[in-house]
């Protein structure tokens, strides 16, 4: 379900919230029953003036109403809900959920962060013990000395009697063995001790980094105009960032960032989107730079400049997603993992090669998105240096964006994690999906009667 689809659920709660009667609020705004009707079962578009009117009837703001939840509000939900495969069954729509009860959405979404950073760090810490070789010469060291100090006092208990020399060197070795133990314990606590900053709220540094850049809807005017000496204060300014490893990432980020807007300032390919619409390879022979540069470059542009919204994916080598901006209309996970069939993952198999697909992603009511992707190198490659790629995708709504120049572009079907995925005979498959191999097999059949089930429950 689209979140814009969600304005008339949206007004019926709170309606009904506060006890006025369908008819009542119909007259008080000047629509007849019938069309109020319509628009509370999302069965009529709303807007300007009317919206206005019915936000100031429900004395509350009219962006509660016309905007709802974010896209990576929703985003975190689906996040939190492939966690748990008891909540996979049944729960289609997170959209209508941070729509209706966006306090409630916020919790969950607390809650599951503070869980995956927790076992991240457990996870982190795990493999410190395995194969940190200067964790394991701390321990082989106050193991050591652990065992000294046992020799020695076995000695000065069980050996009698001892001469006063040997009685005090024994006792001297305890002395300074207890001390060499004392600063080896300080030396390991500091060593894993976690930054005390890092546990507010439980956030990770890749949660401050993403809600930084959220929170400036990826785009930065500072470090546009102004240049690197703009990027030490737009980072000191900002609250999100809370840990010294997140203030390092946004910096990263940033350089990076004014980089690409050197190469491609706004100047320069605000008129080329003028001209080309939303068509990369286009906007990229136009303004004679590369097409990583290019997508990078349409995700951090002004909403006021594009035609309509568009999301970004960037992961490293390994697969790892290293940037996501969302879209409400697809949903990309950052923990665990994504799914395999996304053209992110397989255009690293084929570095410099465009890719452009129109992709249905599984399980959601939302329609089709247009993807461009490209797997470049990162910096510039010299003799000898191993090629080290990343691979961009750009992620345009369909809903937003003309396909008539090729309507028999195909659409591929992907899911969003293996484990919640109902896509049938899956060759990228990992691991079994609980609504394909579980005794409560969701069949097409089973899937629209839920669905049907969810909106007439709204």
């Amino acid at each position: 379900m689209i979140q814009g689809q969600l304005t008339g659920s949206a007004i019926r709660e709170h309606r009904q919230r506060l006890g006025i009667r369908q008819a009542e609020l119909a007259r008080r705004v000047g629509i007849s029953a019938s069309y109020f009707n319509q628009i509370e079962h999302n069965r009529r578009k709303i807007g300007g003036k009317l919206l206005s009117d019915i936000a100031t009837a429900l004395q509350v703001d009219v962006s509660l109403l016309a905007e709802g939840a974010n896209a990576r509000l929703i985003g975190l939900l689906r996040d939190a809900q492939t966690s748990e495969q008891r909540l996979i069954e049944g729960f289609d729509a997170p959209e209508a959920f941070a729509s209706r009860f966006p306090e409630w959405a916020r919790l969950l979404v607390a809650r599951h962060k503070r869980v995956v950073t927790l076992e991240q760090r457990v996870e982190t810490l795990t493999d410190r013990l395995a194969h940190d070789r200067q964790l394991g010469d701390a321990l082989h060291e106050l193991l050591s000395t652990v065992t000294a100090i046992r020799s020695s006092a076995s000695i000065l208990l069980e050996e009698k009697p001892l001469e006063p020399v040997w009685r005090d060197r024994f006792e001297r070795n305890i002395i300074e063995d207890s001390a060499r133990l004392a600063r080896g314990a300080q030396a390991l606590v500091d060593y894993l001790d976690v930054d005390a900053v890092q546990t507010d709220g439980a956030s990770s540094p890749w949660d401050e980094l993403e809600a930084f850049l959220e929170d400036n809807a990826y785009h930065f005017p500072a470090v546009e105009t102004e240049g690197a000496g703009a990027i030490n204060q737009v980072v000191a300014s900002a609250g999100r960032l809370k840990s010294p490893e997140a203030n390092v990432m946004a910096r990263d980020h940033l350089h990076r960032y004014l980089q690409d807007a050197l190469r491609l300032p706004l100047s320069t390919i605000a008129p080329a989107v003028a001209r080309y619409g939303i068509d990369p390879l286009a906007i990229a022979q136009d303004c004679n730079v590369d097409l990583a540069t290019t997508l990078r470059r349409l995700a951090a542009m002004p909403q006021a400049m594009l035609p309509g919204p568009v999301g970004l994916a960037i992961c490293d080598a390994s697969g790892a997603i290293v940037l996501r901006k969302q879209v409400e209309e697809f949903s990309l996970l950052r923990h665990g993992t994504a799914c395999p069939r996304l053209p992110l993952f397989q255009s690293l198999s084929h570095p410099l090669r465009p890719m452009r697909r129109v992709l249905r992603q599984d399980n959601r009511d939302g329609g089709t998105v247009l993807t461009y992707t490209i797997a470049a190198p990162v910096g510039d490659l010299g003799f000898d240096e191993d090629l080290m790629l990343r691979a961009h995708m750009l992620i345009v709504p369909q809903s937003r964006h003309n396909l008539e120049k090729d309507p028999q572009l195909p659409v591929h079907s992907v899911g969003l994690t293996c484990r919640s995925c109902e896509i049938d005979r899956c060759s990228s498959r990992r691991e079994p999906s609980i609504l394909l191999n579980g005794p409560r097999r969701r069949t097409p059949a089973r899937t629209a009667t839920l669905s049907a089930v969810t909106r007439s429950r709204q």
